[in-house]
């Protein structure tokens, strides 16, 4: 199956994303142009990506002393996507991009994902030259991002330490300014980094003529002390390889050390690095310590890297959602052609019945409509935010902010629930395989590999829970979730509006109440807002933040849960005058969720609401 079809209706059937052409920056762009671009993409995804994914996870990245290797297959796949312009396709013309709405670039990466990604795509290079444009001086501008918007440098985010993990306030690496004349450096302040940095995505490789490394560090004060928590971060570009104003390599290594590469069960494709920061392997101008150049203001690091961070959890929700549709499309065929059994009823044990593919048993279908629901609703999702980024950067000022807002709230869901529901799509391509599934034969043993490290990746569940939970649903007096709220109630009533107009004769309209002319659906959604919202207030009525934040993870999931079901409602609500066998199978996919997975909200909030202390009162000795 195409992934294309369900992109195409999701851009211009439901999100409309024509109507951006409307606006200056985007004028010169219509349906051809956005056509073009999904087109170039999905044929380098189809050409360069899809035939080596199983290639990259067998050929892991190795070592060799002196560098990392990679595949070739690796290196063209980079290097095309390069060539396409999609690492700068949202850019100005002014800087080689290509003004394309967000949300068309959204769509066009999702091919990518779903060909391969393990091999990579742009998402951290793209997201480090982001940060730059909006944070870095002109000078880091032209000379650190317009090079990774053309492909020349690819860029990293070091964050985590093999001591601190997710930690961030606990970070040790230090930052000490190099030289009296250390203001003075035309790149920017430059200091002298110590540290290790761990799980460093792409952290080390071949590919591109220069690695620019993200850091944070901490400033020691007056008396050598780092100040402890968050606030004490500053974030520093600390590229592998010494450069000038003109962005021209001087042939000098920074002193930027691989320590070692991580094995991991999934995106084997990619490197995943522990990196040695001034440890004097590579002295600058005979001195240890990695060059690192100040972004911003000291102090200012986490709040400058949380435009990264944010980018790549909506990123990483993306790459988890297209291993669920690839597993989704890859059990699909196999459920198609496998013949296995004979139904059940009158003369269905009869072996001498012919035996039917196992698409017509009940069950095999129920885990379709599963992975259907999860990984299409997820794309929805996020092309959905996607539009809200397009919605802040060229909307009114009002609509800005709305978008603002509901994208604060939206984030931990659209990297969470994908990375744990198409995690479980990915588990139900396997079932639908039997035993073929776990074996090498068939590629979704692989998907699931892949997808597993994405509940982990830019922040585990239980961090995504405590940000919503314990800050997005809050801020600004809960202003967000009441938008977000107002939303669903209007997707609500359009469907009753819906469910109202397909009763078109005297006698129906008779024997109908008022009530069953609504849709069940919309009455669902409007119980489990109603239950999100009283949740939230029990949480946190008269509780201390460990008491309310206790039980995060269910409250995340059943807020997942709730957001899938109303986009899905909303999904539907825009085909309501078509009749093709897509529209059925978005309806079917929308009635399953409602039906089989919204009811499991209760079970969540009930705990949330009760503040149950089962698990944080469990006794260490009692595990």
């Amino acid at each position: 199956m195409s992934l294309r079809p369900t992109v195409d209706f999701l851009l211009h059937h439901w999100l409309k994303v024509e109507t951006l052409q409307s606006r200056e920056r985007f004028s010169d762009h219509s349906r051809e142009t956005f056509d073009a671009v999904l087109d170039t993409c999905e044929r380098i995804a189809r050409e360069k990506y899809a035939p080596f994914n199983r290639l990259v996870d067998t050929q892991e990245p190795r070592f060799d002393g002196e560098k990392v290797i990679l595949p070739q297959a690796t290196h063209d796949a980079y290097d095309a996507y390069a060539e396409s312009g999609m690492l700068s396709a949202a850019q100005d013309y002014e800087i080689g991009g290509m003004q394309l709405p967000y949300t068309v670039e959204a769509a066009a990466n999702a091919f990518f994902g779903m060909a391969s990604v393990s091999i990579g795509s742009g998402m951290l290079t793209s997201g480090n030259a982001n940060l730059l444009m909006v944070h870095g001086t002109e000078m880091q501008k032209k000379v650190f991002a317009l090079n990774e918007f053309s492909g020349r440098f690819s860029g990293t985010m070091c964050l985590s330490e093999p001591q601190a993990g997710s930690s961030l306030s606990d970070v040790t690496t230090r930052a000490v300014p190099d030289g009296a004349g250390f203001e003075a450096d035309p790149l920017g302040a430059r200091y002298r980094l110590r540290g290790n940095k761990m799980w460093i995505s792409s952290g080390e490789h071949e590919l591109s003529e220069n690695i620019i490394h993200l850091v944070l560090a901490k400033i020691p004060d007056d008396s050598g002390q780092l100040v402890p928590g968050t606030r004490g971060i500053s974030l520093f570009i600390v590229p592998k390889k010494m450069l000038n104003t003109e962005a021209q390599l001087t042939g000098e290594r920074n002193d930027v050390a691989l320590a070692g590469l991580n094995h991991k069960c999934g995106w084997r494709g990619t490197t995943n690095t522990l990196l040695n920061f001034g440890e004097g392997k590579y002295p600058v101008q005979g001195q240890a310590g990695a060059v690192g150049y100040l972004v911003g203001q000291p102090g200012e690091g986490l709040k400058c890297m949380f435009h990264m961070m944010n980018e790549a959890r909506i990123g990483v929700g993306m790459a988890a959602t297209m291993l669920g549709m690839a597993g989704y499309y890859a059990s699909l065929d196999y459920a198609k052609n496998r013949p296995q059994g004979r139904p059940s009823g009158a003369g269905g044990k009869d072996p001498r019945q012919p035996q039917v593919r196992i698409i017509e048993h009940a069950d095999i279908k129920r885990m379709l409509l599963a992975q259907k629901s999860y990984s299409e609703g997820a794309l929805a999702l996020a092309l959905y935010c996607a539009r809200l980024v397009d919605e802040q950067h060229t909307g009114t000022p009002e609509a800005a902010d709305v978008a603002r807002l509901l994208l604060e709230v939206l984030t931990p869901i659209a990297k969470s629930f994908p990375s744990e529901w198409c995690l479980e799509a990915n588990s139900l391509a396997i079932q639908i395989h039997g035993g073929y599934g776990y074996t090498r034969d068939f590629p979704v043993e692989q998907y699931w590999r892949d997808n597993r490290l994405n509940m982990i990746h830019e922040g585990t569940h239980g961090i995504q829970a405590m940000d919503l939970l314990g800050r997005k649903v809050l801020m600004e007096n809960g202003r967000g979730l009441q938008l977000l709220a107002e939303r669903m109630l209007a997707t609500a009533q359009q469907a009753d509006t819906l469910a109202a107009s397909t009763v078109t004769t005297e006698s129906a309209k008779s024997t109908n109440s008022a009530a069953s002319l609504g849709s069940p659906e919309a009455a669902a959604l409007r119980h489990a807002l109603q239950q999100i919202d009283q949740a939230t207030r029990n949480a946190w009525q008269g509780a201390e933040p460990a008491q309310a934040l206790a039980n995060a993870v269910p409250y995340l999931q059943a807020f997942g849960h709730t957001v899938i079901a109303w986009i899905w409602l909303d999904v539907v609500n825009s085909q309501a005058s078509l009749n093709t066998p897509a529209a059925l199978g978005r309806r079917a996919a929308c009635r399953y969720f409602y039906r089989y997975e919204l009811p499991k909200i209760g079970a969540w909030l009930s705990v949330v609401s009760s503040r149950d202390p089962t698990c944080a009162d469990c006794p260490e000795e009692a595990f």
